[in-house]
Formats: structure tokens, C-alpha cells, sequence
């Protein structure tokens, strides 16, 4: 119907370019948000302990992950995958040119003022990813037949618009905002989310089933067969939300900043325990038959292993940028290498190896031996563990010399951890596609992200956890990582016939 040459729905090239900008954006600011947050107020950061930063860091990488689930939830039973892009695009944006605001260079009496606009482009942020992330993943899968072979193909290519935004932007945003001033950093990544929803209202036509050729992703009371793109109406529906939500976001920010304590933890919880209620009821009311529980039961499962990984994925932004930053020899030729540019080495490994994937997982496929989802996960629990006892072993030569180390140690690690990433990440989002209950697919995109939250929120606090054990943070990693894949290992064919017949 509506393929390429390459047996692929034409609308996937033109999610992987939306993908590529809202990523520019995303990880521009995360790639030196933690140094910024370290900056002496001299040099227009807020002078933050290490600790504190990674804190918030960690809080912020979680919250992006949680509001996926209400996003999901909002485009499967009201407003659809298109109108929560566009959505969520502008939300980000807008985000990313307040935290420019929060910029200031030697002012301590301004510092509550920069304190507000800093949570504020934060909040945004959170808000508007919990639109994006989880709905423009859905699209893709919209894109293919359950059972259709590229699929997990389909995927890997859709992950290459991930890492090649994530790359590029470390070099753009990062730079200005190590070399030029923080403020051009934000503004950079900003600019990016423009560029994305720009791009998505240009190609959004091209957005249909490979199969039907019918359009993905409009509300559920529109004819997919006749109607291919949003209308007025539609927009002015998606500019209320957006009005809507940040006055609702900045309520909220000023609450936190203004309001006691222990009267926002307490609000905080109540809100959880009702979001992770509805969230169980949603499934529970849309599941049925032993056959989608038994699938239900194995995405489960399965978001354990999830946790693990992006546990100690997410050191890249705290505890490795930081190492980049103090402990890495940077000077090339004379040339102070930024530490952020090191956040690109990652996506460099999955603009090269993904291709390699999808050709891999398509010959395994023919000759049928594809790994099952379970092992995939599981291998990718071990090559997390070697990058971590290489980093653990780098650490320690530090110790030792006192000497500034290779950056080559650094792209060792992130060469284990990026193949660790195509066995995980990826799979997962193919495999939620393929085993969740046809009419919560996005809750359950979203009930993903969330165990991606938890990661992240576990990776900001994992240095506490270990040394509360006694152990080196990277050791302490290593260890768990090669645990939970022996029981990745142990429990995958159990999980393989609870699948039911998906591969």
C-alpha cells in the first residue's frame, strides 16, 4: 500500500525525522543539564553539590517517563497519537526557552526568580513528553500488522532518529552551552522542538498503515479511511491543551516552591497511588481472556528486567558525565574537549550498529533463530555488567595515578552499553506493540515508560544505594546486572510460552 522499496510503511521515515528533532532537543539539555547544575553562580549555573544535581537530574529523567502513562491514556480514549504529538511538541518547546530564562551570570539576589524558571521549563518538559514519548512509539507500531516480519526492523530503524538527534546535538547545544553560554544551549534544543512539530505538519499526510494505507493515529471518532490529516477544529483543541496545561504547570511549580514541604509529599502520594490505581483498573476493564493476560503477565515481567537496565544505563548522565568532566583527558591537540560531546558516543554506536541489527534479527528471523524477547533482554543485562566492570577498572586506575584517564576507557563502555541498548530497548518497544490488548496499546506504551522512570529515578540514587552496602558504585552495578540476567536466563522460557505464540 503505502511502503517503501525497502518494505517499509512510508510514514516511518517521517516519524523518524519528528523523532530525530524532539531527541535533539531532549538530550541537548540533558547532556550538560548536570554541569549546569554544578556551575559556580559566576559562571550562570546555581552552584549545586554533585549529589543534589543528580537528585534532581534523576528526578526529572523519571517524572519524563511517568506522564506517559497519563498521555496514553488521553490519546487511546480521547484525543489520539496526532493531537498528543503536536501537543507535547509545543509543551517541550516552550520548555526549553524558559530554562534559557533561568540563566543568570553572577546574581545571587535573583537566584528564588531563576529557581522558579528553571522547575517551570522543567515542568514543561515532563508534561510535554508525556504527549510525545509514548504515542509517537505507538504510531510506529500502527505502521505494521501484528505479525508482519519488519516490524522489529521497523523499530530499530525508528531508534536510529533517536541516536542520530542525540548525536548531533552534543555538538550543537552542548558546545554553546559549554563554550558560548548555558542559555544557548536551551535555546538550541528549543529550536530543535520546532523544527520537529514543523516537520510532522509538513509530512503528516504520509502517516499511514502499510497494510490498509488507512491513517494512524487520529482521534478514535475519526474515519481513518477518509480523513489523513488534522483539521481546524483540531487545532484549536490542541492550542486549549497547551494553554490549558502550562497555566496548570506553572500552578503546579509555584505550589512546590511556595508551599510546605511535607503538604506536597503528601499531595504528591495521593496522586500516585490514584494515577497507579486508575492505571491498573484501565487494564484490568480492557484485558480479557486468558490469552491477553498471559501476554499482559510477560510485559510485566519483563519491565523488571527494564528497571535493571536503565538503572545503570542512566549513569551516563550523572555519574559518567561527571567522570568525563574531572577524571578524562580531554585536551585533543590543544582543544578542550566539552564533557557532553562524550554523550554522543552512545548514539555514534547505534547510528553504526543498528543497521547491523535489523539485518542480524531479519537472517536470524529466515533461518529461524531469532532469540526470543526474554534472551534478548537477558543478553542485554550482560553486556550492561561488562561495561560496568570496565568502568569499575577504569575508576580504579584513577585511583591508583591520580592521573586524568583515556576518554578511550569511557568509549569502551559505551560500546557494551549501546549493544546492551539494541538488545533492550528496541525489543521493548516492538514488544509492546505486539503483546499489549488492542485497545490500551498506548496505556501499556506508557506503563513501559513508567518502568523506564524508575530506572532512571534508581540511577540518580544508585551510588547512595552502594555505598550504603559497602560497595563501589561500579562494581555494585556490575554485580547486579550479571544477577538479573542469570534470572533472565532462568525464567525465559517460562516466559516464552506465556507469550503465546508472539515471537
Amino acid at each position: 500500500m503505502s511502503k517503501t522499496h525497502s518494505g517499509h510503511p512510508k510514514g516511518l521515515y517521517t516519524l523518524f525525522a519528528t523523532e530525530f528533532w524532539e531527541r535533539f532537543s531532549y538530550y541537548g539539555m540533558r547532556g550538560f543539564f548536570v554541569l549546569y547544575l554544578t556551575a559556580t553562580l559566576m559562571d550562570g549555573g546555581f552552584g549545586l553539590e554533585k549529589t543534589e544535581a543528580y537528585s534532581i537530574y534523576g528526578i526529572f529523567t523519571a517524572l519524563v517517563y511517568v506522564t506517559p502513562i497519563i498521555g496514553g491514556i488521553l490519546a487511546d480514549k480521547l484525543i489520539g497519537q496526532r493531537k498528543s504529538i503536536y501537543i507535547g511538541a509545543l509543551l517541550m518547546a516552550l520548555g526549553q526557552f524558559t530554562m534559557a530564562a533561568s540563566v543568570r551570570y553572577g546574581l545571587t539576589e535573583l537566584v528564588s526568580a531563576r529557581e522558579m524558571s528553571l522547575y517551570l521549563g522543567l515542568g514543561l518538559l515532563i508534561i510535554g513528553n508525556g504527549f510525545f514519548k509514548p504515542n509517537i512509539s505507538t504510531m510506529v507500531g500502527g505502521l505494521y500488522s501484528s505479525d508482519d516480519p519488519n516490524k522489529d526492523g521497523g523499530f530499530t530503524i525508528f531508534y536510529m532518529g533517536i541516536n542520530l538527534g542525540a548525536f548531533v546535538t552534543n555538538f550543537v547545544g552542548g558546545s554553546l552551552a559549554e563554550k558560548v553560554g548555558w542559555e544557548y544551549g536551551f535555546m538550541a534544543a528549543g529550536i530543535g522542538m520546532v523544527a520537529s512539530t514543523i516537520w510532522f505538519f509538513i509530512r503528516e499526510t504520509s502517516v499511514l498503515s502499510g497494510e490498509t494505507g488507512h491513517a494512524v493515529g487520529l482521534p478514535p471518532k475519526d474515519d481513518p479511511t477518509s480523513k489523513f490529516k488534522l483539521g481546524k477544529g483540531d487545532w484549536i483543541n490542541i492550542l486549549v491543551y497547551v494553554i490549558g496545561l502550562a497555566a496548570i504547570t506553572y500552578g503546579v511549580i509555584w505550589g512546590i516552591v511556595n508551599i510546605d514541604g511535607d503538604i506536597i509529599d503528601m499531595i504528591v502520594k495521593v496522586i500516585a497511588v490514584g494515577g497507579f490505581s486508575y492505571l491498573g483498573f484501565t487494564i484490568f476493564q480492557n484485558t480479557s481472556g486468558s490469552t491477553e493476560w498471559s501476554r499482559v503477565g510477560v510485559i510485566l515481567a519483563l519491565a523488571v528486567f527494564n528497571i535493571v537496565f536503565w538503572s545503570g544505563f542512566e549513569q551516563a548522565g550523572t555519574s559518567f558525565n561527571t567522570f568525563a568532566n574531572e577524571y578524562t583527558n580531554r585536551d585533543v591537540f590543544g582543544f578542550e574537549v566539552p564533557a557532553s560531546w562524550f554523550q554522543s558516543i552512545n548514539a555514534v554506536f547505534i547510528i553504526i550498529l543498528a543497521p547491523v541489527f535489523t539485518i542480524m534479527w531479519t537472517r536470524l528471523s529466515d533461518a529461524n533463530l531469532n532469540p526470543r524477547t526474554p534472551v534478548k533482554f537477558a543478553l542485554s543485562l550482560v553486556f550492561l555488567g561488562v561495561g560496568f566492570g570496565i568502568m569499575a577498572i577504569a575508576n580504579d586506575s584513577y585511583k591508583e595515578s591520580q592521573a586524568l584517564i583515556s576518554p578511550m576507557w569511557l568509549v569502551m563502555v559505551y560500546l557494551f552499553h549501546t549493544v546492551g541498548e539494541l538488545f533492550m530497548s528496541p525489543i521493548g518497544l516492538s514488544m509492546i506493540t505486539k503483546l499489549s490488548p488492542p485497545k490500551i496499546v498506548s496505556v501499556m506504551m506508557g506503563l513501559w515508560m513508567g518502568s523506564i522512570a524508575l530506572g532512571n529515578y534508581l540511577a540518580a540514587s544508585m551510588t547512595k544505594i552502594s555505598e550504603d552496602f559497602g560497595f563501589d558504585t561500579f562494581y555494585f552495578i556490575t554485580a547486579y546486572a550479571f544477577i538479573a540476567a542469570l534470572v533472565a536466563f532462568a525464567v525465559s522460557p517460562i516466559l516464552n510460552r506465556l507469550m503465546k505464540g508472539i515471537h
